[in-house]
């Protein structure tokens, strides 16, 4: 397995992979790898000749108050992770060669950003877009693969590459689950026992609306009513939002139809988490 620590480096490794006619597929991470993270990983060392891994916690998308000092970090447990399953090379570049002096440059998909998330989090998907381009044009990769629990990430990542004609193929990961159902995260590792338990409930309110609309039932208000039910009663701290979306504009939805998109992001004890489920 190859380390690679500077973007001269990497893109020099890419150039001479591609010479050789092989396909490179890429995987972005922030680190604190879990189980979620390495089925995915697997998934794109299925599909290509090499697999490349970056780690690199994006400052630019974490806002003035939230947790990027506290993000966990763990690069030699990550490093020997990806060593077990087979990855070809890991790219773990510095902040300052990411972004250098006066950095002023960002990419923003302009109405994507805008919902669910973005509502809440102003500059978080710019931060996204912009340091997925620039890992893009530095891995150079013919795949690129996401996990389907940050949604909202994925579809402005598609966007973007389908705007810019961009030459990579963005593949798409089924959400992880633990046992219990709880989305996997590496926020996760933040939660005690008791939070743990009370997290479930996140998945378990998408479980139950997606069971009511198997059932017919299609009125937004309908639908979300049993599930504010289901997170009341499991005492969440704070619901940032509970939606159902259109599954590709994330444009909200009064009736439910295939393919909309229900997401949700809670607080326990300032811990964040996401999840979402298609209809």
């Amino acid at each position: 397995m190859k380390l690679i620590d500077n973007i001269a480096d990497m893109k020099s490794y890419s150039d001479r992979i591609r010479v050789e006619g092989n396909k490179i597929s890429f995987v972005p991470t922030m680190g604190a790898l879990h189980t979620g993270h390495l089925k995915l990983i697997k998934n794109a060392n299925n599909i290509s000749d090499i697999c490349v891994v970056s780690i690199f916690i994006n400052p630019a998308q974490f806002g003035p108050t939230e947790d990027f000092n506290k993000y966990p970090r763990d690069l030699d447990k990550d490093k020997g992770l990806l060593k077990e399953i087979g990855v070809d090379a890991i790219f773990f570049p510095k902040l300052e060669d990411m972004y250098g002096d006066h950095f002023q440059t960002y990419v923003e998909v302009e109405e994507l950003q805008k919902p669910l998330c973005g509502k809440l989090r102003p500059g978080h998907f710019k931060g996204v877009a912009t340091i997925v381009l620039k890992l893009f044009n530095i891995v150079k990769p013919h795949y690129a693969v996401f996990g389907e629990k940050d949604y909202q990430q994925l579809q402005v990542i598609k966007k973007m590459v389908c705007d810019l004609n961009l030459d990579v193929d963005i593949i798409s990961h089924p959400i992880v689950r633990e046992q219990s159902g709880l989305a996997m995260s590496s926020r996760n590792d933040y939660l005690d026992s008791g939070q743990r338990e009370k997290a479930c409930s996140i998945s378990q309110a998408l479980f139950n609306i997606k069971q009511q609309f198997d059932t017919g039932i299609t009125d937004r208000n309908n639908l979300l009513d049993s599930a504010y039910s289901i997170l009341n009663k499991a005492n969440i701290d704070e619901i940032e939002y509970l939606e159902i979306v259109d599954g590709k504009n994330l444009i909200e939805k009064k009736l439910a139809g295939p393919g909309d998109l229900v997401a949700i992001a809670a607080r326990l004890d300032g811990t964040r988490l996401i999840d979402n489920i298609r209809l």
